[in-house]
């Protein structure tokens, strides 16, 4: 290796050590203040719905049919208060997205579970059905404490997300580090 490329290799698992760090502390700062993180990402999501809601409406003055029209402008019109209501209502918006985070578990773990018993016979076929028992455990969960759940459940799957995400930069960094 040269010496241009190991330079090049070491600013970026600096750069890597960094936001490994970053991600690190966020998600301990996530799980620490479950409750911040959780409003954080309603309002994230609220801001997506917003923007989803102005590409509707963009959508509807590009679309050659009635029909297709009033469809973009309905849409647009549902985005956009969802998207009002969650930035106005950050905390209603928190429980509403814990209580759909809860649906879509159960409803995953189910799909495995139907998914398990297609492919039981294969090789390691065991990990699906393992997948869908926590999955359904998660959901159970967050199910039977709603709506206090919604007070740290998102903003502590956040944080350990983001825990994790730190630790595989940082491990990566690592490795690329003494390849070079």
């Amino acid at each position: 290796m040269n010496d241009e490329s190991k330079a090049k290799g070491g600013s970026g698992t600096r750069s890597m050590i960094f936001w490994g760090i970053v991600m690190l502390i966020c998600g301990i700062a996530a799980i620490a203040l479950p409750l911040v993180s959780g409003i954080g990402v309603a309002i994230i999501v609220a801001w997506v719905l917003i923007f989803a809601a102005v590409s509707h409406l963009f959508l509807a003055f590009h679309t050659h049919s009635v029909g297709g029209v009033l469809w973009q402008i309905l849409l647009a019109l549902i985005y956009g208060a969802a998207g009002v209501f969650m930035i106005m209502n950050p905390l209603a918006g928190l429980v509403t997205l814990t209580l759909v985070l809860a649906i879509f578990l159960l409803i995953e773990a189910a799909l495995e579970t139907a998914l398990y018993f297609q492919v039981r016979r294969a090789i390691n076929a065991g990990w699906i059905l393992f997948d869908a028992i926590v999955t359904l455990i998660l959901a159970i969960l967050i199910w039977s404490q709603w709506p206090s759940s919604s007070l740290w459940f998102i903003g502590t799957i956040i944080g350990i997300s983001l825990i994790f995400s730190g630790i595989s930069r940082l491990s990566l960094a690592a490795a690329m580090r003494r390849r070079a």
